[in-house]
């Protein structure tokens, strides 16, 4: 695990010098992996490039990349690499990722991650990616997905564990029942968790053996958890 002071992290997020480049944010469903990113956007000013937006957004612009990526899909087959890699590769030449970017959703796989270095290689002055894991263990995950309830009325989220309401399975504003998501099972947990291990394993090991991969304890305060991914990345890219 990187530990690094934070206020290395204070100090590099203020500096207008400073450069995060790609940054690869990892971490198992319910690790708060979404409030994070948003976090160090804002911090740094840099995008967030979701492979998913992305395809959305060239199907419904009906781009040459979209009508061939819809033809696909209406055959019920899986969008290839090339054709996301051509996608992502048109999205990192825009101005706003000059500084750096937030990659949502790829590289997926070890060849998405082998093609993206080379890519990157190739373009001068362009910073690597780096990748940080956000680490939480896996009772005190199961616990923030299970205990997960939700206001069906004001959509106030509690956690019956963490943040109870004040009367149980009741919401503190409107007295309404609070309900459980659908998907927010340990079945449902166990199967999104064995997923997100088969597709990552190999993509954090290549950042691992890179180098550029540093694990962050996400069991913290989310203040604290910001605080050391900062810290992270000022050291691996210093």
């Amino acid at each position: 695990m990187v530990e690094a002071p934070i206020a290395a992290a204070g100090r590099h997020s203020s500096d207008s010098e400073f450069r995060p480049g790609p940054i690869l944010l990892l971490g198992a469903p319910g690790v708060g992996k979404g409030t994070q990113a948003k976090k160090l956007m804002e911090a740094w000013k840099i995008p967030q490039i979701s492979t998913g937006d992305l395809l959305r957004s060239h199907v419904e612009m009906g781009s040459h990349l979209g009508r061939e990526a819809k033809a696909i899909m209406d055959r019920g087959e899986l969008v290839p690499d090339d054709l996301v890699n051509q996608m992502v590769a048109q999205r990192l030449s825009e101005p706003d990722t000059a500084a750096g970017y937030m990659l949502d959703g790829f590289p997926r796989t070890l060849g998405q991650a082998n093609w993206l270095d080379s890519y990157l290689a190739a373009r001068p002055g362009t910073l690597a990616v780096i990748a940080v894991s956000i680490q939480v263990g896996y009772n005190q995950l199961l616990r923030r997905i299970t205990g997960r309830r939700v206001c069906p009325v004001c959509s106030t989220i509690y956690n019956i564990y963490l943040q109870p309401p004040r009367v149980d399975e009741v919401c503190d504003r409107d007295g309404t029942k609070l309900v459980r998501r659908s998907d927010d099972t340990e079945k449902v947990f166990e199967e999104r968790m064995r997923a997100y291990q088969s597709l990552t394993a190999p993509v954090i090991e290549h950042y691992r053996s890179l180098g550029r991969f540093a694990e962050v304890n996400g069991e913290q305060a989310v203040e604290a958890v910001t605080s050391g991914i900062m810290a992270a990345i000022a050291k691996l890219r210093g």
